[in-house]
């Protein structure tokens, strides 16, 4: 199997998989309890939570909770922050979010808020004027991804976040680094320094599914989402995992140790791809390739063909990549980013995307390209838009590499 999902979800470390085995069977204790045999994994879960907290550049431990995954950090962060800032019924986002995002915001246009949505550019590049025209008095939460799940687009969060507290410091800033962490630089007493909150998910980096984790900064007005106990100081109902917590705590340690050279080697291998696809294949396109893009993520749109039918034979090859956010792949619909970047029809039905890992391989990568050409060119023969003779579109194409 050649596994090129990682943007979905990534296998757990094998230094991961062994730093959590105790916690399933010889220090399994609810870390709540009060006898002696509970103190070890008390203790591993503030030792975890101290050393995710540093790695963030988090002035206190205390600023990080821990949740189920990404989705839940969402909307504990949107939510929280409606409940305990009653007076301000304006939020904005961007039109390319992850439907964590999304999709509470269209609930919440139907409770009476007033949602902007603003939008990208061909290249998958935020609108920074239509941002700043936007913010209002009344604006509760900027709610901006760190980086596209889908493109690999990387948004300035570093100046938007600025721009919004220059223009009012009671606007909180929210972004979703779920596809960033570990593979971008932040650090909330730097770069991120304007950035009120901070979600995440651990099996987007070699962690365990079903472990989240959610940054608040003290004096963030945000109530508390999922009520039920007193865990994590009363923030956040419900026993904590504490096996997957130690897990995405080591999975935190390992990203740090090997980051640059991770980063290099994806970099360099999305990019050999992407130039095999753009030599040998005509009329496709590299969604986003002219902007800053996460370094293992490749979204490459081909003309004329359905992305479900290039999946299905890649799959029956053993090669596992997706045609957008796994969240939605149950859906007909394009994707909802390729449309709000202006991708053409004929295109966007035929998107695929590639997301690599510090596992993929170079073999694997040779085997895609030779593999994914000859897949294009059969489903083109089937194609009523395709001139399989001069091996060209049947009617225009927008302006594609040729």
């Amino acid at each position: 199997m050649i596994y090129l999902d990682n943007n979905a979800t990534t296998a757990a470390a094998p230094e991961v998989v062994e730093a959590i085995q105790p916690f399933f069977t010889k220090e399994y204790f609810n870390p709540s309890s009060m006898y002696a045999a509970a103190q070890p994994a008390r203790d591993a879960l503030e030792s975890a939570r101290k050393q995710i907290a540093a790695a963030l550049g988090a002035s206190l431990p205390s600023e990080l909770l821990f949740t189920s995954c990404a989705t839940e950090s969402c909307n504990a962060a949107i939510f929280g922050t409606i409940r305990a800032n009653p007076n301000r019924r304006h939020i904005i986002t961007t039109a390319v979010e992850h439907p964590a995002v999304l999709a509470v915001c269209k609930e919440l246009e139907h409770q009476g808020f007033d949602i902007s949505y603003i939008g990208v550019d061909r290249q998958g590049n935020i609108n920074l004027g239509e941002f700043v025209r936007n913010l209002r008095k009344d604006t509760l939460l900027t709610a901006v991804m760190h980086a596209n799940n889908e493109t690999g687009a990387v948004f300035p969060i570093e100046r938007l976040s600025r721009v919004v507290k220059e223009t009012d410091p009671n606007i909180i800033f929210f972004c979703d680094a779920t596809q960033s962490m570990t593979k971008l630089p932040l650090t909330m007493s730097g770069t991120f320094r304007n950035v009120d909150i901070l979600a995440f998910s651990g099996h987007k980096f070699h962690a365990p599914k079903g472990i989240g984790g959610l940054f608040i900064r003290s004096g963030t007005r945000c109530r508390t989402f999922l009520i039920g106990g007193h865990q994590e100081s009363g923030r956040r109902g419900g026993t904590e995992n504490v096996p997957y917590i130690v897990g995405m705590a080591k999975a935190i340690e390992l990203a740090a140790a090997t980051h640059h050279n991770d980063v290099k080697r994806m970099e360099l291998l999305r990019n050999k791809l992407e130039n095999a696809l753009l030599e040998q294949i005509p009329n496709v396109e590299i969604n986003g390739r002219e902007t800053l893009r996460m370094p293992n993520t490749l979204n490459v749109s081909v003309h004329y063909i359905e992305g479900e039918g290039i999946l299905y034979q890649l799959s029956g090859l053993g090669i596992c990549a997706s045609s957008g956010s796994a969240c939605t792949s149950g859906s007909l619909e394009p994707s909802h980013v390729l449309s709000a970047m202006g991708v053409p029809f004929t295109a966007k039905h035929g998107s695929i995307r590639f997301s690599l890992s510090r596992y993929t391989a170079e073999t694997e990568i040779d085997t895609v390209i030779e593999e994914f050409p000859k897949i294009v060119a059969r489903l083109r023969r089937l194609s009523p838009y395709w001139d399989q003779k001069n091996n060209k579109p049947r009617i225009a194409s927008p302006a594609v590499n040729q």
